[in-house]
């Protein structure tokens, strides 16, 4: 890489604004320079820099290996592997590490409920010993190491206690978000093979009250049905202990002591149980989170055990530039790699105080955000930008009335962010004195790969910027071929760093054919991307059957899958449409079987398909009626047409439509959307 010297005012959308100067004294990296010539480090050596960063963790037994990978499929199977032969242990890392350090009495996390009020706070020492006694608990459940554990909690503190005893014991983790339907759940498990499963009885999100323990019982029949039965459910009874919101009520909740067991009850029982840690090799899976494939079926990503450990920590000390006395606040849900790393992992390893939010961001005002900045004094927060679009839309005044002086870094996440909410992120909550930090990353690579260092890159609204350490990014073209200087592509990575995904679990092959079969040598993102004059990297978005919603990726072939189950839908196309809050949407073109008409009983019915299928993220916005659907002679659904009338563009350059087997579809298409019979 080039040394980066940005210009100033080249456009409204690409002013660069330099490191907040408060920033610069003692930050891990500090100025441009600096940030420039660690980079350069990294890459040329690469091993001594990542043992250097290792250093700083603990290593039941230490490897004189670094990184080792083969990523072009002509020259053999697929491999990442970093430290081969060292043992550690995360959990480790992230508690008694810190402990023996003094910090015992450290807050690790404050947890602030759904309703005003609602609160807990635990310290190091406490997280420890609830995390050993669950431990214990699943030991003597029969869980050993290697075993696959699945996680459907809402956002409590028995959240990271679950992921973390896990991670003692040498369990595999595999964490599902408590929004997705009880079918999601269920394939998760059947995937995985998990013979437990740890849940709550629900959770309070805003006005409503989410029966989770009811979704939960509904995929304990699927998973039966398919002969992969759970044998135990440890439940937590959040519920009992929370506030209700107004005019909501307490769900009943049903038990089968056959299968059940009570969270509280287990703790009580095993309190004070030895519990110790189990010492993994490096390259041992620490957990497996799923993520929407463009097949439709789910894979599970999976991640190891010293190369995650030692990226986590990195790329939370370095992109949040995390102090001693930071209080940071990650909103998004452990349901999600966010939350894995910067929630639970990555800030934990770093000794950080974090939080843990159950709530949403409007409830019970537009201000709740900004209430908690204030009394928590939150020095780092890290949001996407959904919410951030959400909140500009309300009075101003709901984020002014607040105190946000303790503010010295905001982070973005989940997708790129336009430049209108960059400035109001930057302006309106920071008040145009903190560093913004807009981070793309992946499930898939396990933190950060291309960020702003907050005291050392100026930046520009809307770019990710530069790559973070050990990262080479490249631009590729349609055949393969870099581009240099300037330029659109397809964005590739040219080189492994320690926390990339090992493999799709229980799928090798898939592993390969899905991120290194298109542009052999190279890590394939799935998203495309544009370098400027100045070396910036804007990614420009998907370029592959998969939609980003509110920060979160969907498969469009799975949400068809959902809409042909129903008896009445003959043929499904699902494509992103534009959305001001939530960035994408998605939006459904549907040919019926005949005799059956698109009613808005059944558009109803088609919804609630995808919401019990799937869960309520993957609903489309709009289900349009498509008499056909515009394919090539070869059967192919030429999806850019789709989406460009999902947009409702009638003046948008379409392409060659020569192709198509029949051009008069899409006349029928804008005269459907434009009749307004979608809903």
């Amino acid at each position: 890489m080039s040394d980066v010297k940005p210009k100033f005012g080249l456009n409204p959308i690409e002013d660069v604004f330099e490191p907040p100067a408060p920033l610069l004294a003692g930050a891990h990296v500090s100025g441009l320079s600096s940030y420039q010539d660690m980079y350069r480090d990294s890459l040329a050596n690469s091993e001594t820099f990542w043992k250097r960063i290792a250093a700083d963790l603990y290593f039941e037994n230490a490897s004189d290996r670094g990184l080792e990978w083969n990523f072009d499929v002509r020259k053999g199977d697929i491999f990442i592997r970093f430290m081969q032969g060292a043992r550690t242990n995360v959990a480790y890392n992230c508690l008694e590490r810190n402990i023996a350090r003094g910090l015992g009495s450290k807050i690790a996390f404050f947890w602030e409920g759904n309703e005003l009020g609602d609160e807990r706070k635990i310290t190091y020492q406490e997280l420890l010993d609830q995390v050993t006694t669950l431990s214990a608990v699943l030991r003597a459940k029969g869980v050993k190491k290697g075993d696959r554990v699945a996680i459907y909690l809402p956002m409590i503190i028995e959240l990271p206690v679950a992921m973390l005893a896990c991670a003692r014991i040498g369990a595999v983790h595999s964490v599902v978000f408590a929004g997705f339907s009880s079918e999601s759940l269920a394939s998760r498990i059947i995937d995985g093979k998990a013979r437990v499963l740890i849940t709550a009885d629900g959770f309070c999100r805003g006005p409503k009250v989410f029966k989770l323990k009811q979704l939960a019982d509904d995929a304990i029949k699927l998973c039966r049905e398919q002969n992969e039965p759970v044998e135990t459910c440890i439940v937590v009874k959040h519920l009992e202990r929370v506030r209700i919101p107004s005019g909501a009520d307490r769900p009943q909740v049903n038990y089968d002591d056959a299968v059940d067991v009570d969270y509280t009850e287990e703790m009580s029982r095993f309190a004070g149980a030895k519990s110790p840690v189990e010492w993994m090799d490096a390259e041992d899976y620490l957990f497996m989170l799923y993520t929407s494939g463009s097949t439709g079926k789910p894979k599970g990503v999976v991640h190891t055990q010293a190369g995650y450990m030692t990226y986590s920590y990195a790329t939370a000390k370095f992109t949040f530039d995390l102090q001693d006395d930071d209080v940071y606040w990650c909103t998004a849900d452990c349901g999600w790699i966010t939350g894995h790393t910067y929630i639970v992992y990555g800030p934990l390893m770093n000794a950080t105080t974090g939080i843990i939010f159950e709530g949403i961001p409007t409830h019970p005002d537009p201000g709740r955000c900004w209430n908690l900045v204030e009394k928590y004094k939150v020095t780092k927060m890290y949001t996407a930008p959904t919410l951030i679009r959400s909140l500009m839309a309300f009075k101003e005044e709901f984020v002014t009335k607040y105190d946000r002086s303790s503010l010295k870094i905001l982070g973005s996440v989940g997708e790129p962010i336009n430049p209108a909410a960059w400035l109001w992120y930057y302006k309106v909550v920071g008040e145009s004195r903190c560093a913004i930090v807009d981070t793309y990353w992946q499930t898939e690579t396990g933190g950060h790969i291309i960020t702003p260092m907050p005291a050392a890159t100026p930046t520009k609204p809307g770019s990710a910027t530069l790559p973070f350490f050990g990262v080479e990014p490249v631009i590729v073209d349609a055949q393969g071929q870099e581009i240099e200087g300037p330029g659109e592509g397809n964005l590739c990575i040219k080189r492994p760093w320690p926390g990339i995904m090992r493999t799709v679990y229980g799928d090798a092959d898939r592993f390969a054919k899905t991120y290194f079969a298109s542009f052999p040598g190279y890590y394939f993102t799935g998203d495309g991307a544009r370098r400027d004059e100045d070396g910036y990297l804007w990614v420009t978005g998907r370029v592959d059957d998969l939609m980003n919603v509110s920060g979160h990726l969907l498969s469009t072939a799975e949400i068809e899958s959902a809409l042909v189950a129903h008896h009445s839908v003959a043929e499904a196309a699902v494509v992103a449409a534009p959305h001001d809050i939530k960035g994408s949407t998605p939006y459904a073109f549907v040919s019926l079987k005949v005799g059956a008409k698109l009613t808005p009983a059944l558009i109803d019915e088609l919804k609630l398909m995808v919401r019990t299928k799937i869960g309520a993220i993957a609903v489309p916005d709009a289900i349009q009626y498509s008499p056909g659907l515009p394919k090539t002679r070869s059967g192919k659904i030429t999806r850019r047409i789709l989406r460009k009338i999902a947009e409702g563009d009638r003046k948008a350059d379409l392409g060659d439509t020569t192709t198509l087997a029949d051009e008069s579809v899409i006349a029928q298409l804008w005269e459907g959307r434009n009749g307004g019979c979608c809903g």
